[in-house]
């Protein structure tokens, strides 16, 4: 996990090539990969700073090695799926159809349909919002 240090020197970097390319695609697409780090470094430092205060799942007192595989799993899947919604209206439409269509397979067959507009609902209601989603 990044420090919010290290999101915003990142986004600093990003800001610097939005500055210095003469394309305004490239402009844009900086500026929003600035704006998606600064908005990580601040969910890292509010994290650290109201952590007594969030809630915890059981595991979080348990050292790692002692949560059996399936729930570390678990917890990684988690985790990489709220960081992908966080930087989801970021990422290339293409990309995004790609990555929709591939979740939306997971399920059963008989429940594909079920699934896709379970998915598509979350993502229109999470479009643009500031929402920060947390993966417990």
């Amino acid at each position: 996990m990044f420090t919010p240090e290290q999101y915003r020197a990142k986004a600093r970097e990003y800001a610097e090539w939005a500055k210095a390319t003469i394309s305004p695609k490239e402009a844009h697409e900086f500026k929003m990969l600035e704006q998606s780090f600064t908005t990580l470094a601040d969910n890292e430092q509010w994290l650290a700073e109201n952590h007594s205060k969030t809630v915890h799942s059981k595991t979080d007192d348990i050292p790692v090695g002692a949560i059996d595989l399936a729930a570390q799993e678990e917890h990684v899947l988690r985790c990489l799926g709220a960081a992908l919604i966080m930087q989801w209206n970021t990422l290339p439409q293409k990309l995004q159809r790609e990555l929709f269509d591939n979740a939306s397979s997971m399920g059963e067959v008989l429940d594909t349909v079920t699934l896709r507009g379970q998915i598509a609902r979350f993502l229109h209601s999470h479009k643009d919002s500031g929402d920060k989603i947390t993966a417990s």
